[in-house]
C-alpha cells in the first residue's frame, strides 16, 4: 500500500502516519505551513489599497493587535472599502501562490456579544503572535521607502541567508 499526502496539517499528517505504520504502509507526507511569516506578512500589506494598508497599520501599531472600530473610523472614515480590500487579499495570495490554502485572515472583525445580530463590528484584532511578524513586516516597508522618495529595493536570498539593498535614482 503506498499514500500519498499533500497540504496536511502536521496534527493530522502524525495521525495518519502513526495509523499507516500499523498497517505496514509506504508513506510520503508533505506539510504545509499555513502561519503567517515575515515575507508573507509584507506581501500582504503590499498587497493592499492605501486605505486599507492604513487600517493594517492601526491595528497592529496604534492597537497592538485589537483596535475599537470606531477609532478606526475617526482616521479613515468608512470601513467599508478597507474591509473588503483586506477579506479579498488572503484568497487572491492564495490564488497567486504567495501562500496556501488555509491561511487565517491576519486581521477579523469582533462583533458586538451583545447585539450579535447586528452586523456593524466593534472592533477588529490580530492574533498576538502575528502581531510583531507584522510589525517586522511593516518596518521592511517603511525601510524600503527613500526619504528622497527615490527607489531602494531589498533582495533577500534566505537560502543562503544573504540580503543587499540596491538603490535606484539617487546616484549612490
Amino acid at each position: 500500500m503506498k499514500i500519498t499526502i499533500e497540504g496536511a496539517s502536521e496534527e493530522f499528517a502524525e495521525k495518519v502516519i502513526l495509523l499507516a505504520a500499523q498497517q505496514g504502509a509506504e508513506l510520503t507526507v508533505a506539510t504545509v505551513q499555513t502561519g503567517w511569516t515575515v515575507d508573507r506578512a509584507e506581501r500582504y500589506l503590499r498587497s493592499l489599497p492605501a486605505g486599507a494598508r492604513r487600517f493594517a497599520e492601526m491595528v497592529i501599531v496604534d492597537g497592538d493587535g485589537h483596535i475599537d472600530a470606531d477609532q478606526l473610523r475617526s482616521v479613515i472614515g468608512r470601513l467599508n472599502g478597507p474591509t473588503v480590500a483586506l477579506s479579498r487579499a488572503v484568497p487572491r495570495g492564495v490564488k497567486a501562490g504567495w501562500w496556501p490554502e488555509g491561511t487565517p485572515a491576519p486581521i477579523t472583525p469582533v462583533s458586538d456579544p451583545d447585539n450579535p445580530s447586528w452586523h456593524q463590528n466593534i472592533a477588529y484584532r490580530m492574533d498576538a503572535e502575528n502581531v510583531p511578524v507584522f510589525r517586522e513586516a511593516l518596518a521592511r516597508l517603511a525601510f524600503s521607502k527613500a526619504p528622497d522618495s527615490s527607489v531602494v529595493e531589498r533582495y533577500v536570498d534566505h537560502s543562503e541567508g544573504f540580503e543587499s539593498d540596491a538603490t535606484e535614482g539617487t546616484g549612490l
